[in-house]
């Protein structure tokens, strides 16, 4: 019985201490307005207020990034930079047509002649006869040799090319500025007393046969010979610029000039 009083006093006297203790502890502070509005702000309204303190600062931009350019859009006028340099074109009495252009800072010069006149205005027979001009023009002239051709070109630090399409064919000269009439003499000399001598037209006639072969081969200029070939059935644009390997072995000089008479014509080329 004594030992059963004892544990029941003891146990008030604890219960009591903890009322007490409970009730001497001060209440735990309110949570702070900051905090609780933070924890209810959605991400995207944060995403949002950082978007628009960085676009203040746009306001009052380092003037050191700012040398050459804004940060806030202006409308620009490049009409005069699109348009320069202007292009004369004029007309000579004979139909050439004569385009310029300056550019005065710079010293190169390129002239060329390009002409209305490609593999679309050949027939079935000759298919493959403007190419073939192309590469004998550069064969040497009645007063110029091949070599003397090269030469001369050469001793200008210039360069001559040659492109022939379905639409058209052109020949050019890359030189300086002061060698142009130099050029120009070259090119007309070029185009009008070229002599398509037999031993050269032979070797070009190889020298096409083979590049016949090898269109032929894996080449991505194959793809687009099938191409004219499929949207232009039986018509001249859906022949190859080269020709066919058949046409190539029976062209000869009289089908050139007779191609050079028919369609190489003051008033189809344009000089530039």
């Amino acid at each position: 019985m004594a030992i059963r009083r004892l544990l029941n006093l003891s146990g008030r006297r604890s219960h009591s201490a903890a009322v007490t203790t409970a009730t001497l502890s001060p209440p735990p502070p309110p949570p702070s307005s900051s905090s609780s509005s933070s924890s209810t702000t959605m991400i995207y309204d944060r995403a949002a207020d950082t978007v628009k303190s960085k676009l203040k600062r746009l306001e009052t931009p380092d003037s050191r990034f700012l040398r050459y350019t804004s940060p806030h859009p202006i409308l620009a006028d490049h009409s005069a930079t699109l348009s320069s340099p202007e292009t004369r074109v004029t007309t000579l009495p004979n139909g050439l047509r004569v385009a310029t252009e300056s550019r005065l800072p710079g010293r190169a010069a390129a002239v060329g002649v390009w002409i209305d006149s490609g593999s679309r205005f050949e027939s079935d027979a000759t298919n493959g006869v403007a190419h073939f001009l192309e590469r004998m023009v550069f064969k040497g002239t009645e007063k110029r040799p091949a070599r003397v051709l090269v030469e001369e070109i050469g001793s200008m630090g210039g360069h001559l090319s040659a492109c022939t399409s379905r639409e058209h064919t052109a020949y050019c000269a890359e030189v300086m500025d002061e060698n142009v009439p130099k050029a120009l003499d070259l090119l007309s000399d070029m185009l009008q007393h070229s002599c398509f001598r037999e031993d050269q037209m032979e070797r070009e006639r190889d020298l096409i046969l083979q590049q016949i072969k090898e269109a032929e081969g894996p080449s991505k200029d194959i793809i687009f010979d099938h191409l004219h070939a499929t949207a232009f059935q039986y018509t001249p644009l859906g022949r190859t610029v080269l020709g066919s390997a058949k046409n190539i072995k029976t062209i000869h000089k009289s089908h050139i000039k007779d191609y050079i008479s028919a369609h190489c014509a003051a008033h189809r080329m344009v000089f530039n």
